[in-house]
């Protein structure tokens, strides 16, 4: 027991004597300036080399402290920055009329948490009048806020330090999402936006250039994770996939694991060829190694984008040119003029008492490879970050306004009169003027500014290429250069883009980047590219093709007006009408011949109407149909050619009258024999039938979608109204061809009978073959099948009851006079006696039944005989 106590006090003694040496390293090093109120500053002044490993127990615990020997200039650029800009609030008007002025005390993080750390225990310890840097008497000031750091893993560890006293902690490149959790970190601020905007913007960027298969790089730690973590969401949201997540060992002390890391980085970088853009929120010197890795394996044209974290970092490509890799996008934080602070660096006097206070500056001075205050004074112009300078000033114009609110109404001047944490609720709330632009903290305590996007040129210059603007307040770039045709035709996709017309299929356990493209079906289409499912179409209105990229509005289909077949069918119609108008001219002017009056007289003009309403109802099939022109078509037809069969049926009994043998037939049918009559009787008929169709199954105007049409129709309404019109029109039609069949052997001369054969023939054979023809078909041309069986109807009726007395009266008017007729009945009656007397051996009389087919003067000299067998 006694042997463990010993070790313990061992230890313990060694403990203490680290802490005190450490405690001691620090209170005798950085710069400073005295003021009212102090301001404590943390810069990366020096990097951190390999740590020596060492056994023994004492050298353990001393060389956990890195070894900061390699001198960062950057780093010191950055705390000269913080220097001038006190200089100039002093100077303010803001400051100079209160009469306070503000001091610094301004340390070495070496990069380096522990380091950081040390720094910051020195800050916030209470000094005595031993330990006093001075050595005086006077306790020194505590700080009321600190500047810095730049990186955002060793903030996080500062910020948990410095919440403990509620000091106000401002960093000028800290980017990390964590730390605008102000429950964790109540007392943090930063000049900078968080990494959310800077990914979503990132993000944003890979999205209007259709870069969807990605790799991403980040350091191990809180700073590079957050960063993934928050890239990849984003990515989830937009569509892009991330092909790999290589993160590199935080810690460069191993040098070996780090080169592992590295050549197995490199490798899939070089295996995953269609990733052509990377994202890397790495260190600088981690992509220096990466970037010489991928030169010695020729892996070039790719696309580079850097956070904020190496975006300026041009001293990565000391050993690699910018061809040997591809293009370099980088995000830089927004920037302001600062002439006046390299004005400030042209006029530093090095070596002067004012510079005393600064022994970075005196060790800058003393690097190898400066050697003269020119040389010191170009250098240190060369490593300026303008966005680094810029975010510090902002970070110290926000202290100097909140001290000169508070100190308004109370006296600055003594020590300890504002707390810390005054000075942090003043700080949430100030709003500050820098370059007549007006800033202030939001509600996690950044400052969104926004990014400029760099590009990296090949030359030498440490300034970067601006080409772009991104703002957080809406998301948006705004380009400032034009021609990026080398980075816009850079193409980073898993699969090809599918086109307009395709979509994309994903197969089960891919990427959603990687798929294969399938076009559309019929009536579905895609209008964009790589869509991921096909739209389909409305069906009732529109329709598509397969791989087609629109829907097409489905024309009306019908019997147009233009139509080849409607223009030859209407042709005929008004050829039909013009000859009606001839033929009913020629029937009036001769309307006493024995040939308009054997032909039927009066019912001949009632036969041409009729058949002029068949002609003029053939407008109704064409053209695009109504309402009113369906059920107008059908009921003019039929009432029409009923009108024109029931004549014709008149004519037939008419002419059986005449020349019937069978006298009990002939007086039977001398009193059935009522002309008028049976046309009324007919078309009566056909009219209740019509009533009844109207009324009942009203005909309308119906749509048929088709696949590529909506044809537009007449629906009858009833298929057996449509046939029981047509049909009892051919039961007169069979009628008419039944009488007149009984007396096609009549005189040649006066052979109506013949002629009413062949017209009813026509009728009937001609819808015949419709019926079929119509169930059968359908499309717009269904109309001009019907229009097609009227013309034949019309034609066929003119043609063999008009025509040939036409014929007759105009060519042949010797056969239109009263003895020719005679002639003709005389010869008819003797042929059929010597039938008779051949057949019965008797003489038998024909009689005349009909006189009003004979003149009043022929009748005087044909002898009237009863009926004779």
């Amino acid at each position: 027991m006694a042997c463990l106590n010993l070790i313990f006090l061992l230890v313990l003694s060694v403990l203490v004597g680290v802490t005190e040496a450490s405690l001691a390293q620090f209170s005798h090093q950085g710069a400073m300036a005295h003021g009212d109120i102090i301001i404590g500053g943390l810069f990366p002044i020096h990097e951190a080399l390999e740590a020596v490993n060492n056994t023994d127990l004492n050298s353990f615990f001393t060389s956990r402290h890195p070894n900061c020997s390699r001198f960062y200039t950057k780093g010191l650029n950055q705390a000269l920055a913080m220097i001038h800009a006190v200089e100039m609030a002093n100077r303010s008007p803001v400051l100079s009329s209160l009469n306070i002025t503000l001091g610094y005390r301004i340390y070495d993080t070496c990069s380096d948490v522990t380091t950081a750390l040390w720094a910051v225990q020195d800050l916030t310890r209470p000094f005595s009048d031993c330990d006093s840097a001075t050595n005086s008497s006077q306790p020194v000031q505590p700080i009321m806020a600190v500047i810095g750091p730049s990186s955002s893993e060793i903030s996080i560890a500062v910020a948990r330090e410095l919440n403990l006293q509620f000091i106000p902690q401002i960093s000028y490149a800290s980017t990390a999402t964590i730390l605008s959790d102000k429950s964790r970190f109540p007392a943090f601020m930063r000049t900078v936006p968080n990494d959310e905007y800077q990914t979503h913007a990132m993000v944003q960027l890979l999205k209007d250039n259709k870069w969807t298969w990605v790799g991403i790089i980040i350091t191990d730690g809180d700073y590079g994770r957050s960063a993934m973590e928050s890239f990849v969401k984003h990515t989830e949201n937009k569509g892009i996939c991330v092909a790999f997540k290589e993160i590199l060992p935080d810690s460069l002390a191993d040098q070996q694991k780090l080169n592992i890391k590295i050549n197995k980085t490199v490798d899939i970088i070089e295996k995953n060829t269609k990733v052509n853009v990377v994202v890397s929120f790495a260190k600088a010197s981690q992509m220096m190694l990466l970037f010489q890795g991928l030169r010695r394996r020729n892996v070039s044209n790719k696309v580079w984008v850097a956070s904020d974290n190496w975006s300026t970092a041009r001293n990565i490509l000391k050993d690699v040119n910018i061809s040997d890799i591809g293009n370099i996008l980088g995000f830089t934080f927004k920037s302001g003029n600062v002439t006046t602070f390299h004005q400030y660096l042209t006029d530093l006097q090095f070596k002067s008492e004012a510079e005393l206070n600064n022994p970075y500056l005196e060790e800058f001075f003393k690097q190898p490879d400066i050697g003269n205050p020119a040389k010191a004074v170009q250098n240190l112009i060369k490593n300026t970050y303008l966005d680094m300078v810029f975010n510090v000033q902002m970070a110290v114009s926000a202290i100097a306004n909140a001290v000169a609110e508070l100190c308004v109404k109370r006296q600055c001047k003594t020590p300890t009169t504002i707390q810390p944490w005054e000075l942090f609720i003043q700080l949430r709330n100030v709003t500050f003027e820098k370059e007549g632009e007006m800033y202030n903290f939001d509600a996690n305590g950044d400052i969104n500014s926004g990014y400029d996007i760099c590009l990296w040129e090949e030359h030498e210059s440490e300034e970067h290429d601006i080409i772009a603007e991104y703002y957080p307040s809406n998301s948006s770039f705004t380009f400032t250069r034009k021609n990026l045709s080398d980075i816009e035709n850079v193409v980073s996709k898993c699969s090809n883009s599918c086109q307009p017309g395709e979509y994309k299929k994903t197969a089960e356990g891919q990427h959603t980047c990687c798929y294969e493209c399938l076009v559309c079906a019929e009536n579905q289409y895609s209008n964009q590219t790589d869509a991921d499912a096909c739209s389909k179409c409305d069906t009732e209105n529109m329709w598509s093709s397969t791989n087609s990229s629109e829907c097409h509005p489905k024309l009306y289909e019908y019997f147009e007006w233009n139509c080849g077949f409607a223009i030859v069918l209407l042709t005929l119609t008004a050829f039909g009408i013009l000859l009606l108008f001839s033929v009913s001219a020629l029937f009036f002017w001769q309307r006493d011949s024995l040939v308009v009056k054997a032909a039927g007289g009066p019912l001949c003009h009632l036969i041409l109407f009729s058949l002029l309403g068949s002609f003029v109802n053939v407008i109704f099939f064409v053209g695009e149909p109504s309402n009113e022109t369906c059920r107008v078509r059908q009921v003019i037809f039929g009432l029409s050619f009923t009108l024109c069969v029931s004549c014709i049926l008149v004519k037939s009994l008419k002419i059986l009258l005449a020349f019937q043998m069978n006298l009990e037939l002939t007086e039977l049918l001398r009193k059935l024999y009522k002309p008028y009559v049976i046309v009324c009787i007919c078309m009566g008929l056909q009219g209740t039938i019509c009533a009844i169709w109207l009324t009942l199954y009203m005909p309308f105007k119906d749509k048929l979608v088709q696949k590529i049409s909506i044809l537009l129709e007449c629906n009858e309404g009833s298929n057996v109204m449509f046939g029981l019109m047509l049909g009892y029109i051919a039961l007169l039609a069979l009628i008419c061809f039944t009488f007149a069949f009984k007396g096609r052997k009549l005189p040649q001369r006066y052979n109506e009978a013949k002629f009413i054969t062949f017209g009813m023939l026509i009728y009937l054979m001609a819808w015949v073959i419709f019926i079929p023809v119509h169930i059968t078909i359908s499309g717009k041309y269904v109309p001009a099948v019907e229009v097609v069986v009227i013309l034949i109807s019309n034609y066929g009726i003119l043609s063999c009851h008009f025509l040939p007395k036409c014929y007759i009266i105009i060519f042949k008017k010797e056969h239109n006079t009263k003895a020719a007729f005679l002639k003709s009945v005389h010869e008819y009656a003797r042929k059929s006696a010597e039938n008779i007397r051949g057949l019965t051996g008797t003489d038998p009389v024909y009689v005349i039944s009909n006189p009003s087919l004979v003149t009043e003067e022929k009748q005087a000299s044909v002898p009237k005989i009863d009926n004779v067998a």
